[in-house]
């Protein structure tokens, strides 16, 4: 049987032992520089899958990312940064990873092979026909992943992928496939590294579009950050500062702080003279 590109080895990093620390780093960011343009060839793929989630968001369903090892990481990052970013709830993206919370700090990779744990885990968080589940798995092949989203596309959800393995088995298992070929790793097999980095690229994607779309950003302005430290308390004052025309910083400050720090508030404050 053929490996699959993720598990092949790479002739270009084939003596990366031997070279010196810069040589080596230079060879790994050569492999790297691959990323983008590989993630550039899908992004009609990407928009299609964006359109789709935006869809069952706005109709009240949530979004799901699953998967395993890095994979699973990765889908939980993107997940937890959606509330401090967009002011929403915590469930309306969710990240859910084989082996639970506790694989984000530790390897527990042998639950990526329990295909049953994928669907039973997207159960227990209530998962219906209006979500959206989006399957990451690098090689395609995850049988915990490839259950969750066959579990979930018989349900009803919309159902996407990312891997690096184009017509691999999670393909025949989704609605859209979002495969950017991004080569043999600069280690044998290791994915966390430009497989891992493709993913990466591919949710910020997912996830900003998307939000952007339901009105959660003005410009290129995070008009519904959560300020819930003092650096994002100040990137607010200068948020709303520029979106209203304030020149006087302390009055920003004044209206945030009634507004709770929300930056629309403060804002339909300004524009109905309730300050």
């Amino acid at each position: 049987m053929s490996l699959p590109i993720t598990e092949q080895e790479n002739s270009a990093t084939a003596e990366i032992d031997r070279v010196s620390t810069l040589e080596a780093v230079r060879l790994i960011n050569t492999e790297d520089k691959k990323v983008a343009n590989a993630v550039e060839k899908v992004l009609p793929e990407i928009e299609a899958a964006i359109d789709k989630i935006v869809e069952r968001l706005q109709n009240g369903g949530r979004l799901f990312y699953v998967g395993t090892g890095t994979s699973g990481r990765l889908g939980v990052l993107d997940a937890s940064e959606i509330p401090p970013t967009f002011g929403v709830d915590y469930d309306i993206v969710q990240g859910v990873i084989a082996g639970g919370y506790d694989a984000l700090y530790k390897a527990t990779e042998a639950s990526e092979d329990n295909r049953d744990a994928g669907a039973e885990d997207l159960k227990t968080r209530g998962l219906t026909a209006t979500d959206a589940v989006v399957g990451i798995a690098a090689s395609g092949r995850t049988p915990y992943t490839i259950g969750a989203v066959d579990h979930a596309r018989k349900l009803g959800c919309f159902t996407a992928c990312i891997t690096c393995v184009p017509n691999s088995a999670i393909t025949k298992c989704v609605d859209v496939t979002i495969a950017p070929v991004v080569g043999p790793e600069a280690i044998t097999g290791s994915t966390r590294m430009k497989a891992g980095t493709a993913q990466k690229m591919i949710l910020n994607m997912i996830s900003t579009v998307a939000f952007i779309k339901l009105g959660y950003v003005k410009g290129n302005r995070m008009t519904n950050v959560r300020a819930s430290n003092e650096k994002l308390k100040d990137r607010a004052v200068r948020i709303l500062m520029a979106e209203t025309g304030i020149n006087d910083r302390s009055e920003a400050e004044r209206l945030l702080k009634a507004s709770n720090f929300s930056i629309r508030e403060a804002a339909d404050m300004l524009a109905t003279g309730n300050r």
